[in-house]
């Protein structure tokens, strides 16, 4: 049974550092949560660590600039991991070939882009139309705001005639917009997979992100303990799933994803929550309506 918490200090004193999510815990894509913010910044100032752990396609300077942009200060963390910077490695050994399709926005294109600290390298890699391509790259849709996985289905077929693996930087099926859910890459490379095709993901619940955010933590703090470390995150099949697969204790952000499911307005109703969770077959430690 998962124990409902009013807010992380209740527990801080148990963990040593935090794999936190970020959208949908720290933001919904259009403003910060002002109540994680401040939790998380009370955290590092009693000593914790912090490391953001994201299924954002893109990479770590670009989710770093999208932060700033909605006003979280660095100060509210110490590390930042993403899902982008786990496939790019992928991308430039040229897992899915040197010239792909690309399915995504422009914003995106640093994904294509690696870095050396602040200076921009060559990749080798090259964008081409689809009926050039070794294989294809999606870092989400085209067009978020519009978008149905099923209107991939024409193109996605045409790959799948040409024998087209996929490298799918984004394993989220869907994330809120605000007040809109709107489609991620999870939800094309799904349906890619469903009619036959090949695809690569990364990302959360996958051991890579884990064992990188791990390893990047531990030249931070040399003698940190896999057993002192708490993932948080609003995703049971993404976030919650990932923690306990790869050993670490959770906390369930019930007022993100999950929210009509599990009845939350502050706090999540308990027996709905009960319910929820033995449906998925996913029982996390802790629970809390939003992350404070």
């Amino acid at each position: 049974m998962t124990q409902i918490i009013e807010r992380f200090g209740d527990i801080a004193h148990q963990f040593d550092a935090l794999f936190f999510d970020v959208w949908g815990c720290l933001h919904n894509g259009l403003v910060p949560y002002r109540h994680a913010v401040a939790a998380l910044s009370d955290y590092s100032q009693q000593g914790g660590f912090v490391v953001l752990l994201t299924n954002s396609p893109r990479r770590n300077h670009m989710v770093r600039t999208q932060l700033q942009e909605f006003g979280v200060l660095e100060a509210a963390w110490d590390l930042l991991v993403t899902s982008g910077d786990a496939a790019a490695t992928s991308l430039f050994r040229g897992d899915v070939g040197k010239e792909v399709f690309h399915i995504g926005k422009p914003v995106e294109l640093g994904f294509f882009q690696p870095f050396d600290g602040d200076k921009v390298l060559q990749s080798g890699i090259r964008r081409v139309p689809l009926d050039d391509a070794e294989g294809l790259v999606c870092t989400g849709p085209f067009d978020e705001d519009n978008a149905t996985a099923e209107d991939y289905l024409p193109l996605l077929r045409h790959a799948l005639s040409r024998s087209l693996p996929m490298l799918c930087a984004n394993p989220d099926i869907h994330v809120d917009r605000g007040s809109r859910r709107v489609i991620c890459a999870g939800a094309i490379a799904q349906a890619y997979e469903q009619i036959g095709g090949k695809v690569l993901l990364f990302g959360k619940p996958r051991k890579a992100i884990y064992d990188l955010a791990y390893a990047r933590l531990r030249q931070l703090v040399p003698d940190i303990r896999q057993k002192r470390i708490l993932c948080v995150g609003d995703g049971i099949s993404t976030d919650i799933l990932g923690a306990l697969k790869n050993g670490y204790k959770a906390l369930f952000v019930t007022g993100g994803l999950a929210t009509k499911e599990t009845g939350t307005q502050d706090q999540p109703d308990p027996q709905l929550l009960g319910e929820f969770l033995a449906h998925h077959g996913i029982h996390p430690e802790f629970s809390i309506g939003q992350f404070r």
